[in-house]
């Protein structure tokens, strides 16, 4: 899961994704295209929302998204266009690109939806963006265990 900062959607989608996969299984993790953040904790809104869904985020720790995570991983989700293109720009080779893919194209297939950043919005977006998430991450997780 990835996103700008990762700090607040990106992290999100990976403790959705995280409560409704088997963790023997599968491997989650979120990461952030800048680094600006890393080692910070989730954005408290990001971690109050998840709370208010009975989902614990506060243990995730920002990050910067390496070349060994488009290795590593299957899939990599990213948020919006702009994460997408960065994300791009660090494959090298076409197998590393078709892993990548933004994340509601699962829920919204052909419509090119970005999930927003809520970072200078107030709780409602981040309310917003766990319900385009959570939806998302259900999709993805029925895909995965099927």
């Amino acid at each position: 899961m990835v996103c700008l900062g990762n700090i607040c959607r990106s992290p999100l989608a990976e403790g959705l994704m995280r409560s409704k996969l088997n963790f023997t299984k599968f491997t989650v993790d979120s990461a952030g295209t800048s680094g600006g953040h890393k080692g910070e904790a989730s954005d408290k809104r990001s971690i109050e929302i998840a709370m208010q869904h009975d989902l614990d985020i506060s243990d995730q720790r920002s990050r910067k998204l390496t070349q060994e995570d488009l290795e590593e991983f299957d899939y990599i989700y990213v948020m919006d266009s702009k994460n997408l293109e960065d994300v791009q720009r660090m494959a090298v080779d076409d197998t590393q690109r078709s892993k990548i893919k933004k994340i509601l194209d699962e829920a919204f297939p052909g419509e090119n939806l970005d999930v927003p950043d809520p970072y200078y919005g107030g709780k409602q977006g981040f309310a917003s963006v766990y319900k385009m998430l959570d939806q998302a991450t259900d999709i993805i997780a029925k895909k995965l265990q099927s």
